[in-house]
């Protein structure tokens, strides 16, 4: 190559790499000042944030799995995605396995056992699927393309590149679920850094690949949400006409004991005049209707996950586990 074409390739070259920098970039919504925020905000250097940022990619396929949720189907057919035999078998496996470490939960943080192996079980069937999303094309693709839910993603991303930095992860090399949760339990960047603990003493919270950790920090999560040691969850009651009006969907508790005692209802739950409770419905195949009490360890199972339904498939899930546990 004489020196006229070696200059015209390493302009060529020069002209590659511009561009191949300039399409990154512009496929990249994330701003010079949401940079600045999460290194301000995390005691990061603002060009490794950059960098990291500058991997994300959008991925219209999480937007639509995000309008297409599971909880979004009534309770008779969303059920029975959870409520198998083979998930209790493989979470009596699970519990058998791990057997000294949920009796050491359990009595550190009041949660049972048959709860804490319920939760991974829903999320993860025992960390069997832990998800094959990139939790940084998800973060970002809902933090800055999916408006209704941008600002509670767009600050996970900012807590997922904080806990990669504090982890020493490689932030495009963890994969999770399309809504950005990870490991074992699936917590959320957040919650990971909030809640996750070292239960095992290696000196790691490692929810990703280590199932004491996962169980431990499950149980911490609980606790810390409130969860009361030896309370009650939920059971079907039968519904008055004074108690229709104290129904909710939503899982925010509204009500005490009292409210429902007064209209009528009855329930043999251990639930005194102030107790928090609510009364929700679930719909039933061919259109009937059951209807449930909760109490605050229900609520604090939708803490996990907002969902009521959710939280009746842990519970049911639970329930079941500890039957079969106690039968073998």
């Amino acid at each position: 190559m004489n020196s006229i074409s070696r200059r015209i390739f390493s302009i060529f070259c020069a002209a590659a790499l511009l561009t191949t920098s300039t399409v990154t970039h512009a496929s990249n919504t994330i701003s010079d000042a949401y940079i600045k925020k999460i290194s301000d905000s995390y005691n990061l250097d603002p060009s490794w944030v950059a960098n990291q940022a500058s991997k994300a990619t959008l991925n219209p396929e999480i937007i639509t799995k995000m309008n297409t949720p599971w909880e979004a189907k009534p309770w008779h057919k969303y059920q029975t995605i959870f409520l198998k035999q083979e998930r209790v078998d493989q979470g009596l496996e699970f519990w058998s396995e791990h057997e000294e470490t949920l009796a050491k939960a359990e009595a550190e943080f009041g949660v049972p056992a048959q709860v804490i192996v319920a939760i991974i079980g829903v999320e993860t069937f025992f960390g069997r699927f832990k998800g094959n999303e990139k939790v940084l094309d998800s973060l970002y693709t809902l933090g800055f393309h999916y408006p209704k839910r941008a600002k509670f993603f767009s600050s996970e991303l900012g807590h997922f590149l904080a806990l990669s930095h504090e982890q020493g992860w490689d932030p495009a090399a963890i994969h999770g679920s399309y809504a950005g949760a990870m490991g074992f339990p699936q917590f959320i960047s957040s919650s990971y850094r909030a809640y996750a603990i070292d239960f095992d003493d290696d000196g790691k919270r490692d929810l990703l690949n280590n199932p004491v950790d996962a169980i431990g920090s499950v149980a911490n999560y609980f606790a810390q949400h409130g969860w009361t040691k030896d309370g009650c969850v939920t059971e079907s009651v039968e519904l008055t006409e004074q108690a229709k009006a104290l129904s909710q969907t939503s899982t925010k508790i509204k009500h005490k004991w009292q409210d429902f005692e007064q209209a009528g209802l009855k329930t043999t739950l251990p639930l005194s005049a102030q107790d928090k409770a609510m009364l929700f419905p679930l719909s039933m195949d061919e259109g009937l209707t059951q209807y449930w009490l909760g109490c605050n360890n229900f609520y604090v199972i939708t803490r996990y996950n907002h969902s009521r339904l959710y939280a009746m498939a842990v519970y049911q899930l639970s329930e079941w586990l500890a039957r079969d546990k106690a039968a073998q």
